[in-house]
């Protein structure tokens, strides 16, 4: 046990290091770099290829193969570049990180709400760089999203310390971290949500459509919406090609959402999601179990 706690403070020791070697590189070299690595995991990481392949098959069933698979082999590339961009987004200086972003589309309905303290949920789906969007909304207001520690718990403070450095507070993925929201939301502040992680078995939730295709979506965003009244808007920090920095696309959520339905109102969670996808769909974590835990269907054998 004491040799397995040093083995992963080693390999947490490492990779924080790796973060912060990278952190120190511009952009566009990360981005650059991205390329290559990204590569060798489509053609070497079988895993990732192939859930890849299954998602987009299932959602863009009409679009020729080649062109699928395009897609799909820059959607690893881009998601290697969302990690190699972490250390960047926890570690380098605060106003360079917050510089990345060029302009700001939609952010003026979102400071408005927040101004006249009405309850935002921000929708951070797993798309472009996430993580510079959680940095942007707490530099800018109180801004509060759910947290899962990491599978190396040695890694936990970093990570935490690097979400939290504008002002952001973490709450846990759980029950305390759903009244932590609830507590956030009805002090008229803005919080965020992914909206397009698959709950655990037994842990709820709704089979809706995703691209035509039923997906086990969490009703978290209906629950919240009816307790407080927030209003909805989804995001994406959209990568720029060379390294020019990022684009914040930020618009309001599909109507369903505040439905009475809930299963109406999960419906709406997940046509929120695909709007976003619609302005970057390259830079979708594809790579993800979307359709898993779906009852009687196994589409990742």
């Amino acid at each position: 046990m004491k040799k397995s706690k040093l083995s992963n403070r080693l390999k947490a020791g490492v990779i924080s290091k790796g973060w912060r070697l990278l952190s120190l590189l511009p952009l566009a070299w990360l981005q650059a770099l991205a390329v290559p690595i990204g590569n060798l995991v489509w053609r070497f990481v079988k895993r990732e290829r192939n859930i890849t392949k299954v998602n987009m098959a299932l959602c863009f069933p009409d679009m020729p193969l080649a062109e699928r698979d395009a897609l799909g082999k820059q959607s690893i590339i881009e998601i290697t570049r969302t990690m190699l961009e972490m250390g960047r987004m926890w570690m380098a200086p605060k106003d360079k990180v917050l510089a990345d972003f060029v302009s700001l589309q939609g952010i003026e309905a979102v400071e408005e709400a927040n101004k006249n303290k009405q309850p935002i949920i921000l929708l951070g789906p797993h798309i472009g760089q996430w993580e510079l969007i959680a940095q942007l909304m707490s530099h800018k207001t109180n801004f509060t999203f759910m947290y899962s520690e990491p599978k190396l718990a040695e890694l936990d403070a970093t990570i935490r310390k690097g979400r939290c450095r504008m002002g952001g507070n973490l709450v846990p993925a759980n029950i305390k971290g759903v009244a932590g929201l609830l507590k956030a939301l009805k002090r008229g502040e803005m919080v965020g949500i992914l909206p397009d992680q698959v709950p655990d078995k037994g842990q709820g939730g709704e089979l809706v459509p995703f691209y035509g295709q039923a997906a086990l979506t969490a009703t978290l965003l209906p629950k919240l919406v009816q307790k407080t009244g927030a209003k909805v808007f989804t995001a994406l920090a959209k990568r720029l090609p060379k390294g020019k920095g990022f684009e914040l696309i930020l618009i309001p959520a599909d109507e369903q959402v505040y439905s009475d339905d809930e299963v109406t109102a999960v419906a709406g969670v997940n046509a929120s999601v695909e709007q976003i996808i619609a302005y970057a769909p390259e830079q979708y974590q594809w790579a993800y179990k979307r359709f898993k835990n779906t009852p009687g269907k196994d589409v990742y054998k």
